[in-house]
This record gives structure tokens, sequence and C-alpha cells, in this order.
């Protein structure tokens, strides 16, 4: 059983595919907190205070309980529109490696999807996976340590950029912390890539621009 909050066809607004089409399956729940208003600040995951991201229930658009990972592909493969390009969904959560399987990631390349993951990485990866992109989060233990793509967002108190650099990623983005100083952190951002060129600059364009 998967416990889906929503699905929906958009554009990745951030990190290595920003600007490509895509269909997002966010997965229910996550490990570092609840999600809920009333526990900001509580859990492992320092990203408790400023996450913007919302995984409670199953009530979003197209989510629901899916009793099969081909049926779960299908509901993807239905909001999937780019019928001129190989169809690409985003795994995402809360955590998505709570859930997803080999089951659903072999269903979802049947139907022809090329499957990447946006993950905190304190949950093993398993195989098959087209492209994986993990999020470093404070507190979580982070085991993923080998991908596609690493996502630091700035600042966070006691991540270093410095102690990510030798993971076995091939890009390595730092994604500016939203909220009232976004000004100032983008800044931040900006001159740390110009003086440590391995890192890029993400930006969530989808916030900018206005798109879900």
């Amino acid at each position: 059983m998967y416990a889906v909050k929503e699905i929906f066809y958009t554009l990745q607004g951030e990190g290595h595919h920003a600007g490509r089409p895509a269909v997002f399956l966010r997965f229910a729940g996550c490990n570092l907190w609840t999600g809920r208003e009333r526990d900001r600040g509580k859990g492992p995951g320092g990203c408790s205070r400023w996450c913007d991201t919302d995984f409670v229930g199953t009530n979003g658009e197209g989510g629901g309980r899916f009793a099969s990972a081909e049926e779960l592909s299908r509901q993807v493969s239905f909001a999937w529109k780019g019928h001129s390009a190989r169809p690409f969904v985003v795994c995402t959560g809360g955590e998505p490696l709570l859930q997803l399987d080999a089951a659903l990631i072999a269903a979802l390349q049947v139907d022809n999807f090329e499957v990447a993951v946006e993950t905190n990485g304190t949950v093993p990866v398993p195989a098959g996976l087209d492209w994986v992109c993990v999020s470093p989060k404070r507190g979580g233990k982070l085991v993923v340590e080998r991908g596609d793509e690493l996502k630091l967002v700035v600042p966070q108190e006691g991540m270093d950029p410095r102690d990510f650099e030798l993971l076995n990623f091939e890009y390595f983005y730092l994604q500016p912390l939203d909220g009232l100083k976004r000004k100032q952190h983008t800044k931040a951002a900006v001159e740390y890539c110009k003086a440590n060129p391995r890192w890029r600059l993400s930006l969530q364009t989808h916030k900018l621009v206005g798109i879900p």
C-alpha cells in the first residue's frame, strides 16, 4: 500500500533539472518531522523550522492510497501531458524513500518513465533509479553518500558545504533558504559559489514565476 499526498504535472523548479516538465509524485509522511504546524521545531530534523511542503494526508490532487505499484504507476501516467518527450517523474515528499521501492520503480519504468527521487538521504536508495538527488538536513543521519545531485539548503546551522565535497555526486548545488532573509541567503550562496566553483546555485524558480 502506497500513501500519496498528491500527483501533478508541472515544471521542475530547482536543481539540475530546473525547467524540465515532470510529474511530481509526492508521498505522504516524513522521518524528520510530522509536517504539522503544532510540531514546528520538533523532531530530529532542523528542517522542521522552515519546511514549507505539505506532505500530510492523502487529500491532494491525484492523491490517495494505492494497493499496488501498477495502480500507482497508472495514476502517474494519467498525469503526464508531455506527449512528445520521454515521461519524467520526480518522487518526492516528505521522505519518498519510506515508500518508494523496487516494485514501483520497475512499474514506472515499464510505463516508460525516467524515475528521479529527491530524498533527505537518511534512507538507503533502492536499485534502478535513473536520477538521485540528495538534500541533506541538519539532524538527519546521512546514509546516502553517492548519487547524481547533492542539493544543500543554506544556511543550516552546523552544516558546512565543505563537509559534503568528498561524497560521490556528479553535481553540487547550494539552494538559498526561503523566508524573510531570502535575499541575504541568496547573496551569501552566490558569493560562496563564486569562491568555490565546484558548487552551483539552485533557485526555487517555481516560486519566482508562480507555478506549483
